[in-house]
Parts: structure tokens; C-alpha cells; sequence
């Protein structure tokens, strides 16, 4: 869990009930903040673009319904620690800042 980092694009799979059966779903974006470091109520904030509408998601680190989160990539190097400054910028101007 330490390589979620602000600026990491990760795929989380978390688990979903319905009804009788279990069944996982996956949300794909970039870590624009994690906050309370390791402690029990620790807590990352994942942001995606869905049919031109941001959409945020904020999980616990050490919930039970994530399975497990993937690190699709990286960050080189990033300048800030909180990249709430992503959520008025397009997505062609997030990727932008991404590669620089």
C-alpha cells in the first residue's frame, strides 16, 4: 500500500454485493490524494473522467471490500503532495501535466 502515491494511476477492484452473490468491479484513475499515511483510518482519493464527468472515489486503505489495487504507473516526479488542482482541468490537460 505504500506505492499509492499522488499522481499513480491504479485500477482499485473492489468487492460489490448483490442480492446472494459477490462480484468485483473496477475503477480506474489517478490517485490525487492520499491521506493519514498507514494509520487504521488512512484513506486515497482516485479521480476519473466517465462520459465527460469527473467522477472521485474515496477508499479506505485497509477496507475489506477492496481485493486489491494495481499500480498501472507511476510518478517520476510530482511537486505536490494534494493534485486537487486536477479536478478544473480537461483530461487532455491532465495527461499533459502527467508526462512533464
Amino acid at each position: 500500500m505504500d506505492k499509492i502515491k499522488s499522481g499513480a494511476k491504479v485500477k482499485v477492484w473492489e468487492k460489490i454485493k448483490e442480492g446472494e452473490k459477490v462480484r468485483e468491479s473496477a475503477f480506474e484513475g489517478i490517485v490525487i490524494a492520499r491521506k493519514h499515511g498507514n494509520e487504521p483510518g488512512a484513506t486515497f482519493t482516485v479521480r476519473t473522467t466517465l462520459q465527460e464527468v469527473g467522477v472521485e472515489k474515496v477508499y479506505p486503505i485497509h477496507s475489506p471490500l477492496i481485493s486489491r489495487v494495481d499500480i498501472i504507473s507511476s510518478p517520476k516526479k510530482i511537486s505536490r503532495s494534494k493534485l486537487y488542482y486536477f479536478r478544473k482541468l480537461s483530461p487532455k490537460k491532465v495527461a499533459e501535466k502527467m508526462r512533464a
